[in-house]
């Protein structure tokens, strides 16, 4: 749409105008229904405003561009609710409204306007109507407002020349009554002094809390009761006063409505009375003031949020009549010129700026008067003494008549800006020459950084390979020292027997032979316990009730623990069973209870507990993160020494120990904490110093399975073979087959050795009948698991008793072993074989 300017301001205006940047777009985009609307508007003899689109955009004929005021020209093209802020509690229920196709229309509705740089009362009598365009859809809104204030004016005239016939016509009651009731909005009351009837009209009684159908039957003190507490004294001592003195009675005054709203009324009247001057008859009038005081409050509460939001503006904004005077500024003045908006107020631009500073300006004043809105740049000082870089625009304003009647001041510091600017353009100047010297910044430190990395890498794996170092020393140191003491013993005993028998006295070394055996058995006993701390053992799981074998071990523990230690058990009912080795169960509750007796020498408590427990990871803290379950708890507790904190840190390492030389090995926690870990369970440990030490130890619940009688021991005689039965031992090491191969000699087994699962595979794929392949497991080269399974190729029924000296993480019973496999943990007693070979082919049929 390009109209023409045909002598109308606003056509003028929609052709000047850059609509592109505007929210309804380029004007030759505009559709058909958005251009009818316009021609409508500016051809319009009423004043008109059309609002379209979603921002509701304002376009306006020239009758409507005097209703705005100071806001035009600036409020053609803009967003509404951009231009009138201060209506927007009024239109925003009316525009939601009319989008949704209803029509608003309002009477005399009052606005405070500003022309000629003040505030002016205007009346209007408005209709808001949807505009809809091509596809019948609410588009805009058409806005037609009526200027009301002669009509009102001429009311308002009628009303008083209406009230002075009232006041003229005091002859009788019935002429004033009918006067006063004519009024419009006003309550009328004649009170009958004599009878103290009060008699008002529906009007005034209502407003008086009064219900209308009483209004000519109560007293006054009725009516005064409706006034607010706080104004009843006075409106009954101006009543009196009237009374007394034939005075007029005027007051304004509050009422407080039954629904707590307060409504303010102005009452007038006069009293009358008979030839002797006696006071016969108060009449009078009352107009509701409410809607006034409210618009008096809101126009107060609006000019007072003007100043402050042009005050907040980081802008000078200022008006200035035709004499060149300061009529209206904001705070912004004060920070240039240190004077304050009162200061300022009447003095003239050359008065403030002086004849340097007024001289660059004098040609764009003049054209601001003339009616030319300018723009241009300018260097002003600042009263800090620097030099400013400012952006100033003079707006001419247009009085009623069409005259220009001063102009609007908007100063904009752009010196931050233009400072920007330069140091931009010098920034760009030298960017490639700044990008290359950064990136040689950022290669040096680049090189740098992996330098550091490097060397801290290398400092990393020093440091663990010394931790590693010391670790392995303080473990090989513990071993050698444990190890030494009990191969002296084995020595030393063997050494003496050959003694003994070279000279024939072979009555005497049965007690060295007693020694040598103690000490082996106590080195087969560190092995485990090693095996236990480094989860290599191999665990001979069953199903287990530990109440049971608590119950079991109580003979035994309470020799252990000594007479001045006092033992108690608090095992819980119905506790979850378990699958766990035994004896390595029992091994670690007998450490725990030598533990907790050497914590007391002087004697005390000892508590053994069981209990079924959830942990959900956060309940306890071990060494290792614990998956979330139901757990059997067994806890042995004492009231002893204790531990410090650093005693406590180092618990579970192994030949840790805080017992003399010779007193403890080190290795009862470790082996513990070893052997719950690899029973997929947890070990926790609390102790405080002289309050004692409680040591849980947390083993998966067993879903599946009743517990077995796991606690009847083993017959202790070695069963001979039955005639025919024939075994093939594979044994690397020569001392261990020999003695295997003896003892099977010795109880009637056809026994074939090989040394390795090469030898052996030959004597398997025979046809040799074989009962029992006895195999150790690491054997060089095919190791004895493989063997077996090669074996059972040819043989599928082949039963199959491993000897291990320790077992991998994949050697565990659960996953290794299958049918018609069992497992023997080296060393073993030649008793502990013998059964398991015979429990392994069976016994005659």
């Amino acid at each position: 749409m390009n109209p023409s300017p045909t002598g109308n301001d606003a056509q003028t205006l929609i052709a000047r105008l850059d609509w592109s940047h505007s929210p309804l777009g380029a004007a030759s985009t505009w559709p058909q229904s958005l251009r009818t609307a316009v021609d409508i508007v500016i051809h319009s003899p009423m004043p008109m405003l059309l609002l379209w689109g979603p921002q509701l955009t304002q376009i306006y004929n020239d009758g409507f561009a005097v209703l705005s005021g100071s806001k035009h020209p600036d409020a053609f093209g803009q967003p509404t609710h951009q231009v009138w802020p201060e209506f927007q509690d009024f239109t925003a229920p009316i525009f939601s409204a009319v989008l949704q196709g209803q029509v608003r229309s309002y009477s005399e509705r009052r606005f405070t306007l500003q022309r000629d740089g003040h505030d002016s009362d205007f009346w209007l009598d408005l209709t808001y109507s949807p505009i809809r365009d091509e596809s019948a859809k609410v588009a805009g809104i058409l806005v037609t407002a009526i200027e009301t204030n002669e009509r009102r004016r001429i009311a308002l005239e009628l009303r008083q020349r209406s009230d002075a016939s009232l006041k003229a016509q005091h002859e009788t009651e019935q002429r004033l009554q009918l006067a006063l009731a004519a009024t419009d909005a006003v309550g009328t009351w004649d009170w009958d002094i004599g009878e103290d009837r009060f008699i008002a009209d529906a009007h005034f009684a209502q407003l008086h809390g009064i219900d209308p159908a009483r209004a000519s039957q109560l007293p006054i003190s009725d009516y005064l009761h409706g006034v607010h507490p706080e104004d009843r004294a006075m409106v009954a001592r101006s009543i009196k006063h009237c009374i007394t003195h034939g005075t007029e009675y005027a007051e304004e005054y509050r009422l407080l409505q039954p629904d707590g709203q307060l409504r303010w009324v102005f009452a007038r009247g006069r009293c009358y009375k008979d030839h002797h001057g006696r006071p016969m008859r108060f009449l009078g009038a009352a107009l509701d003031l409410t809607e006034r005081k409210h618009t008096e409050q809101a126009l107060r509460q609006s000019q007072t949020e003007l100043q402050l939001i042009i005050n907040a503006m980081p802008i000078l904004i200022s008006y200035v009549d035709r004499e060149e005077r300061f009529r209206l500024n904001n705070a912004a003045y004060l920070d240039w010129y240190g004077l304050t908006p009162q200061e300022l107020f009447g003095r003239t631009i050359h008065d403030v700026l002086g004849d340097e500073a007024y001289a660059p300006r004098a040609e764009y004043i003049a054209q601001a008067l003339a009616g030319k809105p300018c723009s241009f740049s300018i260097d002003t000082r600042h009263r800090d003494g620097s030099t400013r870089h400012a952006l100033m625009n003079y707006l001419p304003r247009h009085g009623a008549d069409g005259a220009v009647n001063g102009f609007y001041i908007f100063v904009i510091d752009e010196t931050e800006r233009t400072q920007t600017e330069e140091a931009l353009r010098n920034l760009n100047d030298t960017l490639e020459e700044r990008v290359i010297a950064r990136t040689q910044q950022l290669a040096e430190a680049n090189q740098r950084l992996q330098n550091e990395m490097f060397e801290r890498e290398r400092a990393e794996d020093a440091l663990r390979h010394a931790q590693k170092m010391e670790a392995v020393g303080q473990l090989t140191g513990g071993i050698a020292h444990d190890f030494n003491n009990m191969l002296t013993g084995i020595i030393g005993s063997l050494d003496l027997m050959q003694r003994y028998i070279a000279d024939g006295r072979t009555a005497e070394i049965e007690r060295f032979m007693e020694a040598a055996v103690s000490s082996a058995n106590r080195a087969a006993s560190l092995t485990h316990r090693l095996l236990a701390f480094s989860r290599r053992q191999s665990l001979d799981r069953k199903p287990l009730n530990a109440n049971e074998l608590v119950h079991s071990l109580e003979d035994l523990l309470s020799r252990t623990k000594g007479d001045h230690i006092e033992l108690k058990l608090q095992l819980a009912d119905e506790v979850w069973p378990v699958s766990t080795d035994v004896s390595q169960l029992e091994n670690a509750l007998l450490n725990l209870v030598i533990n907790a007796r050497d914590a007391m020498p002087d004697g005390g408590e000892l508590v053994i507990e069981t209990a079924n427990v959830y942990l959900d990871g956060s309940d306890i803290t071990t060494l290792e993160s614990i998956k979330a379950g139901d757990y059997l708890m067994i806890a042995v507790s004492d009231n002893g020494t204790g531990m410090s904190p650093s005693v406590r840190a180092k618990a579970f390492d192994p030949f840790f120990t805080t017992k003399p030389i010779g007193q403890g090995t080190g290795l009862g926690l470790s082996m513990i904490y070893g052997f719950a870990q690899q029973s997929g369970g947890h070990v926790s440990l609390d102790s405080v110093p002289g309050q004692g030490t409680s040591v849980r130890l947390y083993l998966p619940r067993l879903y599946f399975g009743a517990p077995q009688n796991t606690l009847l021991p083993l017959t202790s005689e070695a069963p001979a073979a039955i005639a025919g039965e024939t075994v093939v031992l594979v044994e690397d090491d020569p001392a261990v087959r020999m003695l295997v191969l003896n003892l099977l000699s010795e109880l009637g087994y056809q026994a074939h050795e090989a040394q390795d699962a090469k030898a052996a595979l030959p004597l398997l794929e025979s046809s040799l009948r074989v009962d029992l392949l006895v195999t150790d497991v690491g054997l060089p080269g095919m190791n004895g698991r493989q063997l077996a399974e090669i074996a059972r190729q040819h043989r599928p029924d082949l039963k199959v008793l491993f000897m291990t000296g320790y077992a991998e993480k994949a050697a565990e019973r659960q996953g290794f072993l299958e049918e018609g496999m069992d497992m023997v943990a080296k060393p073993f007693s030649i008793d502990l074989l013998a059964n398991k070979i015979r429990e392994m082919i069976g016994q005659a049929q």
